[in-house]
């Protein structure tokens, strides 16, 4: 009895759907036929045959639309680049509906008679004046936004002997490097103010036009060599969606021009890219003379050319010794040529644990107090030389871990015969703070490790407060001094 009663309960509640369904369909069969629609086309091509990037735009929009999945047909394509990629396309004469500020819309694939592709948007005229061109900003910024999702990131070499007749200037393959931020081995605040300033150069056309600026960001990578330069490079145009063009400085011809021709065939929504800048500036790359090679390179990391295309991001490293600047000009350091500048340390144990984590799986282990031990004694090796490290032993942590120990007493070792080797002196550059650089610097290794001097100097003082000698006195005055000289 209980199973026929909810039989005819389940009957009931089907039948209710059904009719709330069919009113539905019918309800918007009454409002079409009561309301006045407009009709707006969208062809593919123009009539001189050019296409039509709104119509690109609006077939992205419309495959991504949650209601082609109920249109009365749709057609089904795999992307082929990963498993269970799958996506949408409105079927010829075949419609989807979406909403907007209150607005009910629809679009449907209505190619023309001669076959030529095109898309019809129908909204109500009353609706037209408040929702039409909003409508078309929102499809127009949601399109470009999964189109950056989706597409492929290129790396481009220029080629030696092309252009003007004799080829491309660029050649490219598929960059498949897999490193992301989230993977880089980096001080997590820092990785965080970095995804914040990509991801505000991406949203920031509107603001750079209205102050009249080329939409354009330039950043300094500089530390030494292992540090992971060339692997954020890779994983900052994963963020932005950005092809990346490789300038080597050295194989352009003295003369400027080849120089000045890669940049202007470069694209938009692209990472110009730039590595030992410092070795160029030396007079080892482009020109004979180092005067002339420094006009050269300034004009192009913001001369006009540098501003004949948008969208894009100028990268430039340094390798110099240390991580510092020394012996840079100045002139090439400042902001509007050099925006941010980033300087990668040597690994500490807070990188280490990072690095542990993505190669070893590793969260804790009984080893990390040595381990930490060892860098706070103050022996540095490069994060390069911690993940070889790491792969060669990545079937036994625990071998892996002794390794790096190891490393790092030689280190050690290494530091107290020749300072010069040592990694202790890691610092973060602030150079808007008085490095004589210019531009926005991130990091703040510097302000921690003169804070432990300054508590280290006032602890002493306070020992001896009751001491009343000239050299106590002086002493006491010294954290005073520090911090006139060198403010919070």
């Amino acid at each position: 009895m209980a199973v026929v009663g909810g039989a005819v309960l389940l009957r009931i509640v089907l039948s209710f759907k059904t009719l709330v369904h069919c009113l539905g369909r019918w309800w918007r069969w009454v409002e079409e036929r009561t309301q006045a629609y407009q009709n707006f086309e969208i062809p593919r091509y123009s009539d001189c045959g050019q296409e039509n990037p709104l119509y690109r735009r609006a077939a992205a929009y419309v495959a991504a639309l949650p209601s082609l999945e109920d249109a009365a047909a749709a057609n089904l394509f795999s992307s082929g680049r990963k498993p269970n990629d799958f996506f949408l396309l409105l079927g010829p004469g075949h419609s989807a509906t979406d909403s907007f500020l209150g607005a009910r819309v629809s679009w449907t694939n209505s190619p023309c008679a001669s076959g030529v592709p095109r898309f019809v948007l129908r909204l109500r005229r009353q609706d037209r004046t408040r929702v039409l061109r909003p409508y078309l900003q929102h499809v127009e910024s949601v399109a470009d936004d999964l189109e950056l999702r989706r597409r492929e990131v290129r790396l481009f070499t220029s080629s030696v002997g092309a252009g003007d007749g004799g080829g491309p200037r660029w050649r490219s393959v598929l960059f498949t490097h897999p490193a992301t931020l989230d993977t880089v081995a980096m001080d997590p605040d820092l990785k965080a103010r970095i995804r914040a300033d990509l991801e505000s150069f991406l949203k920031g056309r509107a603001y750079y036009h209205r102050l009249g600026r080329v939409w354009r960001r330039s950043y300094l990578l500089h530390g030494r060599p292992g540090t992971g330069k060339s692997t954020f490079v890779a994983a900052m145009a994963k963020v932005l969606g950005y092809d990346i063009f490789d300038v080597d400085l050295s194989r352009v011809s003295a003369g400027g021009d080849d120089l000045k021709a890669l940049l202007l065939s470069t694209t938009a929504r692209s990472v110009i890219l730039v590595e030992d800048l410092d070795r160029h500036l030396k007079g080892k790359g482009v020109g004979e003379e180092g005067e002339s090679q420094l006009t050269r390179i300034l004009n192009f990391m913001d001369g006009i050319f540098s501003c004949c295309g948008e969208e894009r991001v100028m990268v430039f490293t340094m390798s110099s010794d240390g991580g510092g600047m020394e012996g840079v000009d100045p002139a090439v350091l400042r902001p509007g040529r050099l925006d941010v500048h980033i300087h990668f340390p040597l690994c500490d144990f807070t990188a280490f644990k990072t690095l542990a984590s993505s190669y070893l799986g590793l969260k804790d282990h009984k080893l990390y107090p040595q381990v930490e031990e060892g860098f706070h004694s103050g022996a540095r090796i490069s994060p390069a030389e911690v993940g070889e490290i790491m792969m060669a032993n990545r079937g036994s942590p625990n071998r892996a871990l002794k390794s790096v120990i190891s490393a790092l007493q030689q280190a050690s070792s290494n530091a107290g015969r020749n300072p010069s080797e040592s990694g202790s002196g890691r610092r973060w550059e602030d150079p808007a703070a008085g490095s004589g650089g210019g531009g926005l610097g991130f990091g703040k290794e510097s302000i921690k490790e003169f804070k432990k001097l300054y508590g280290m100097i006032k602890m002493k003082s306070g020992s001896k407060k009751e001491d009343a000698s000239p050299a106590a006195s002086a002493a006491s005055a010294t954290p005073d001094k520090l911090d006139k000289d060198h403010p919070h």
